[in-house]
């Protein structure tokens, strides 16, 4: 039993495909990236959770 060589059409789309998943790769891994530089930074990590933030109220009033 014989196979039929690739046809035009797929080498095409395997290259695009291949390309495709270069750039979604490197979409996560600058997500990630900055992620892990913004975790590491430490430092005001405040979230928007409805409550009143300390940093945010000026010195001297309470």
């Amino acid at each position: 039993m014989s196979f039929r060589p690739a046809h035009e059409l797929h080498r095409r789309r395997l290259g695009r495909n291949i390309g495709l998943g270069l750039v979604l790769i490197a979409l996560v891994s600058i997500v990630f990236g900055l992620t892990i530089v913004k975790v590491s930074n430490g430092g005001n990590i405040e979230a928007f959770d409805h409550i009143t933030r300390p940093a945010l109220v000026p010195v001297g009033k309470e």
